[in-house]
């Protein structure tokens, strides 16, 4: 009788966690598969009307417009509708925090300032509501990065779509993120000193430990290498060109100082992350090819002489003078995320063309990202990432996705949002 007791509480709580539990990822495209009819932004700029994107296993085959034989596909018939590239969030915490409130949920910060070696993928959660969240607006893949700390860990870019984080990663270890000194502090109130920003005392020091850590890294990795010392090899990626150096940094001197350091240490990719007053060397940041991920607009500006709407017209700057630059969603709540796409739109709504805001999201922060040989335009040879709306999808009024898929895999766009939707729309619907 006690086993039956105890068999029976089992499948209780099997029946009762499985209704929590992650929507199932999508099963391997088996069948070539055609859209047809849709008007596809390929994320480049370009935009084909009346178009037929056929992909197979799990890649694009063909993107072109027009009519092309479909005979032996699925069809999928998007007549006035629209199909995109999946769009990318940059510098995310998604998988890494569930509920802010929750100190057991949130795995985005370690213990520690030079710590190379932490590695966000190992900690990233494919059953997340906040990640499922995402899929219903568009977004399929994310940049997952570390926060805290100096030097903070090493990010991993994934797909939205995963038993485990072993199947989620598409980029394993793709930069190091480094939390740049502030040139300037707030005054401690507390301690009587004035509420206004004030030169920081400490910047030279807090920089020149940075130095003295890449430099000791340098001459450990030429060495033995013993005894084995992990932060530092953590940094072989930097020097070899295998990884990019991700600088989140907002001021003006702050990002001058962090593209001459980046040099001057001979570190070749290196990404600016923030940006806030990036206008202001838009001339180096060219000169010295250096992209931007900028933070997302819906913010105040940075500072008190800012224009009121830098935030809103950031991208556009930095895109007419040759900058390439992206949108990340680092400074944002984690589920904001999911008004990735909208975020591009205010960029639209202040001065850059609908198809350049959407590179801000894809093609461009592919390019960023290092994996734009895979993934952040609808053409041949890449992966089949990709979804059809309703509308424009940098709307929020139209972006109604029908249709989604990770690499040729149809994915569920069922979320604990839309389930709760359903179930208090027939509560209310015979009242």
């Amino acid at each position: 009788m006690k086993h039956l007791y105890i068999y029976i509480l089992f499948i209780a709580l099997l029946v009762s966690s499985s209704s929590f539990a992650q929507q199932t990822p999508g099963s391997k495209q088996t069948k070539a598969i055609a859209i047809v009819g849709a008007t596809a932004h390929i994320g480049n700029g370009q935009i084909i009307e009346n178009s037929v994107l056929v992909f197979e296993n799990g890649k694009i085959t063909s993107v072109n417009s027009g009519s092309a034989n479909t005979s032996g596909m699925t069809v999928i018939d998007a007549k006035g509708k629209h199909v995109y590239p999946g769009f990318i969030a940059a510098n995310s915490a998604l998988g890494l925090v569930e509920v802010d409130a929750v100190r057991a949920s949130d795995d985005q910060n370690e213990i520690g300032a030079m710590i190379p070696h932490v590695r966000s993928l190992i900690a990233y959660n494919t059953e997340s509501k906040v990640v499922e969240s995402m899929r219903p607006n568009g977004v399929l893949m994310a940049q997952v990065s570390p926060k805290g700390g100096r030097i903070s860990g090493t990010s991993s870019i994934v797909q939205l779509d995963a038993w485990n984080w072993e199947d989620a990663s598409i980029k394993t270890d793709d930069g190091i993120h480094l939390n740049w000194p502030s040139s300037f502090s707030r005054g401690r109130w507390w301690l009587g000193e004035p509420a206004g920003l004030k030169p920081n005392k400490e910047y030279a020091n807090q920089i020149n430990e940075v130095t003295t850590f890449i430099t000791d890294s340098k001459a450990y990795l030429k060495g033995n290498k013993k005894p084995k010392h992990l932060p530092f090899e953590a940094m072989q990626g930097l020097y070899n060109g295998s990884q990019k150096l991700f600088v989140h940094v907002d001021d003006e001197k702050g990002i001058a100082d962090a593209i001459y350091f980046a040099k001057n240490n001979n570190i070749e990719h290196l990404v600016i992350v923030g940006g806030a007053e990036a206008y202001k060397v838009t001339d180096l940041l060219k000169q010295q090819n250096v992209p931007v991920l900028i933070n997302t607009p819906h913010t105040l500006p940075a500072n008190d002489d800012q224009d009121y709407d830098m935030p809103f017209k950031l991208a556009k700057i930095l895109h007419d003078a040759g900058i390439v630059v992206g949108i990340q969603v680092g400074n944002a709540e984690n589920f904001q995320t999911r008004n990735l796409p909208f975020f591009a739109g205010t960029c639209a709504a202040y001065g850059i063309v609908k198809e350049e805001a959407l590179k801000l999201i894809t093609s461009n922060t592919a390019k960023i990202l290092g994996i734009d040989s895979f993934a952040g335009t609808l053409e041949a040879g890449k992966d089949a990432t990709l979804f059809i709306s309703e509308g424009d999808a940098l709307d929020m009024r139209t972006n109604i996705l029908t249709q989604a898929f990770i690499q040729g895999r149809e994915i569920s766009l069922e979320s604990h949002q839309t389930e709760l939707w359903r179930r208090y729309s027939e509560k209310y619907k015979n009242q």
